[in-house]
């Protein structure tokens, strides 16, 4: 039982080899806090989203960002204020725009474990709707009270 701390030791202990193996799977404690800190990133649903975006397609504009994820361009704004200086995404200016990029390895893996990976897919050239008489099926968009975020109920967009 050398791994555990003196102000523990006089706590019962059943299989003290399991619990030295626990403690040193634990790790240091800052590196505990590091992790947590890590997975935080990821427990609101607006950032995951980001994240994910980000993962899938490499660097986005925040108003691409909002498009893609459903989110207001303030709070994809905001979310990417606290992702950057967490150090998990960097923004390069190109011109005007500010694309964002995942730069944290660790965090790409982590995202690498949920959500759909990254498929690549062909761009159709946009059209807003379909011409008289055509099947409205092609163009996959939504019809009114249809929600668009089914994938079967997408718009094309050129990129």
């Amino acid at each position: 039982m050398h791994l555990v701390p003196a102000e523990r030791a006089d706590h019962r202990i059943i299989d003290g080899h399991r619990v030295c193996d626990a403690i040193a799977a634990i790790g240091h404690p800052d590196d505990v806090r590091t992790a947590a800190d890590r997975f935080s990133l990821l427990a609101e649903p607006g950032r995951l989203a980001l994240l994910l975006a980000l993962r899938g397609v490499g660097s986005m504009a925040v108003s691409d960002l909002a498009v893609a994820t459903g989110m207001k361009d303030p709070a994809v704004s905001q979310a990417l204020r606290l992702l950057r200086s967490a150090g998990a995404v960097a923004g390069e200016r190109d011109g005007r725009i500010i694309r964002y990029r995942i730069v944290d390895d660790t965090l790409t893996a982590l995202l690498d474990q949920v959500g759909p990976r990254p498929q690549p897919h062909e761009h159709q050239a946009p059209h807003a709707h379909p011409a008289p008489g055509q099947d409205p099926s092609p163009g996959r968009h939504a019809s009114p009270g249809q929600h668009p975020s089914s994938k079967e109920h997408l718009t094309p967009t050129s990129g």
